[in-house]
């Protein structure tokens, strides 16, 4: 590395987008994905990155890459194959909690190797889910565990997370601002990582199995077992009580009132449905109004429907002549939904989304950060990992899921879609695998043939294809990864290299550089996501490791290792997707997490420096 190098207009600007990029990241003033198109048009506008390569990142091998795990991933839980495993686990760990967290945990680890980690735990909550059912275990003990064991996973092959994925594009990227002299950094192969993803999977399985018990003592301690009983909503939500009906007279002060207003009452109980002339539904609009004649079911206790009845002059009757059918358990119920950090809901208040008409599903009460909201909850303005209680008949429940901007962690009567497809699908998974194994092929081309033969074997169809794919992750990733490239050509990056050795003790091993580099990343990671640490990080390691003997692509490598390493904040979406299900909070994640990640960093760092 140069060390003449002296900080030009063009590094300073890019050093003031990537400061940029992390406040807005931090502050969330501004959604990521706009904060990431806003640097992706900038670079345009200052000529740091050339007109004709700005927007080569949305075509990049890594874009590719992911949107085909997850239409692949999707494929799979269209066929059935994760309620089959639910079983499987049942029976191989015979009830036994380490037996079924050590099973558990391992296949989520191996399954994360080929699919995006936020996918595979979007499998696994409903599995969990039920595991948790069926054995009485709580939530917040199978949970953490297995979703640590998928975010180490991702470290087994270069598709398991969006870091590894994005690195081979980073690499070949670099080559083009090698100083002369220099070996040209070639790609790594589909398998390269997985000594160190296996032992990061190890670990984490150890660490589970010895400490687990005791780790998660108190965790969760608001978490019990969804959808087991009643007395679960009771005690986490206050949901109590029976459901009756009650009939609006003539001389009640609800006529001519909306169901909005008439819940807005100060001790309405919960409205689940309504009957108006020969129609019967669940889950009335909020618009909806109330007549003479008009027949609602509402829950609450007998005493408390019985108050509600006298003071607005309505007739109560606890056998259900209206809704027997609809509130037929079989039929229809109350379930858990948790909201994923791509979801269409976020920054939405539940009455903008007028769930009640389009999808037929009542919200109950919203539970974030263990604190439950039921009060005025159609103002609460969603955010990523809140879990919402729903009413609905479980047919809708099952369609307004397809579309992913909730995850039901419920185990509820659902028909699998087509599990006659669960072994077409898998031997297509299998192949698309081999295929981008075998190097004869290059692996996005190997993984989206895949993904067009489940679009061709009618495992999916192409509308499901559309909703699989994470568009906003997708988004993020294309347009931060031109930010990487103007660190690098900019030569900003190698500056910042040369001012952090300037600084640093003469005489200092490479894999004590190595190590400043994987903390680095991880602290970046916890501010700007996975991917935007992973952008900014690599080209600082590649010249770094210039300077001070090392191997590049080793430094580069350990760099998206470690930017996965997240064990302790929201930015990483496989926890923000667990912690309203398991009840945990951050200072759960803190106390277990915290140990876990130095484990991780110290398994990679050893198993690095062993084999490269």
């Amino acid at each position: 590395m140069d060390e003449s190098l002296t900080l030009t207009t063009d590094m300073i600007l890019v050093f003031g987008l990537v400061g940029f990029t992390m406040a807005m990241f931090m502050t969330e003033r501004l959604r990521p994905d706009l904060t990431a198109l806003m640097v992706l048009i900038t670079l345009g506008l200052l000529g740091l990155v050339p007109a004709d390569r700005l927007f080569a990142g949305f075509a990049g091998n890594a874009v590719i890459s992911v949107m085909a795990t997850m239409i692949l991933g999707a494929g799979l839980e269209r066929t059935g194959a994760l309620n089959r495993l639910a079983v499987w686990l049942l029976r191989r760990s015979k009830g036994l909690e380490e037996r079924l967290i050590l099973f558990a945990s391992a296949i989520g680890g191996m399954m994360s190797s080929s699919m995006q980690n936020p996918a595979v735990m979007t499998l696994f909550l409903p599995v969990t889910s039920r595991l948790s059912n069926r054995t009485g275990l709580s939530l917040s003990r199978l949970l953490l565990p297995i979703g640590a064991a998928v975010v180490m996973g991702g470290g087994l092959t270069m598709v398991g997370n969006s870091p590894l994925i994005l690195l081979n594009d980073l690499l070949l990227h670099a080559n083009d601002n090698l100083p002369s002299g220099a070996a040209t950094l070639a790609p790594f192969a589909m398998f390269a990582p997985m000594p160190v993803g296996l032992a990061l999977l190890g670990a984490s399985l150890l660490y589970f199995r010895f400490f687990g018990a005791r780790m998660l003592e108190g965790a969760g301690e608001k978490s019990a077992t969804p959808g087991r009983t009643d007395s679960y909503f009771a005690q986490t939500y206050g949901i109590t009580g029976e459901v009756f009906e009650l009939t609006v007279t003539s001389e009640s002060p609800l006529v001519g009132m909306s169901i909005g207003e008439a819940e807005a009452q100060h001790g309405a109980p919960l409205f689940l449905a309504l009957k108006s002339g020969q129609v019967a539904r669940l889950a009335p609009p909020a618009d909806e109004m109330l007549w003479v004649g008009s027949v609602i079911g509402v829950m609450g206790t007998r005493r408390e429907i019985g108050d509600y009845a006298q003071n607005n002059l309505l007739r109560q009757s606890s056998r259900l002549r209206n809704f027997g059918d609809l509130f037929n358990p079989s039929r229809a119920g109350v379930s858990e939904a948790v909201i994923p950090p791509n979801s269409a809901f976020i920054g939405k208040t539940i009455a903008e989304l007028h769930m009640r008409r389009s999808e037929g599903i009542s919200v109950l009460a919203v539970n974030r950060d263990n604190e439950v909201f039921r009060e005025d909850v159609r103002q609460l303005e969603i955010k990523a990992g809140d879990l919402l209680v729903f009413h609905s008949i479980w047919t809708d429940l099952a369609q307004a899921a397809s579309k992913r901007d909730f995850v039901v962690v419920t185990d509820y009567p659902k028909e699998e879609q087509r599990p006659h497809k669960l072994w077409v699908a898998i031997g297509i998974f299998a192949a698309a695998v081999g295929l981008a194994l075998s190097a004869q092929v290059a692996v996005p081309i190997a993984l989206m043939t895949g993904a067009a033969t489940m679009l061709i074997a009618g495992v999916l169809n192409m509308d499901e294809a559309y909703h699989a794919v994470n568009w906003k992750t997708v988004f993020i990733m294309a347009c931060l990864i031109p930010l990487g490239w103007a660190m690098d050509s900019t030569g900003a990056a190698a500056w910042l290299a040369q001012e952090i050795l300037t600084r640093l003790p003469q005489g200092l091993p490479v894999w004590a550089f190595e190590a400043a580099i994987a903390v680095l990343s991880t602290v970046f990671a916890l501010v700007i996501t996975n991917v935007g640490a992973t952008v900014v990080m690599v080209p600082i390691a590649i010249n770094f490791a210039l300077a001070v003997g090392g191997n590049p692509a080793t430094f580069a490598l350990v760099v998206a290792l470690s930017a996965a390493n997240n064990f302790l904040s929201a930015s990483n979406p496989v926890l923000a997707m667990i912690s309203a299900p398991g009840g945990y909070s951050s200072r759960d994640f803190l106390r277990i997490g915290g140990p876990l990640m130095l484990v991780y960093l110290g398994v990679t760092l050893l198993v690095v420096n062993l084999l490269w």
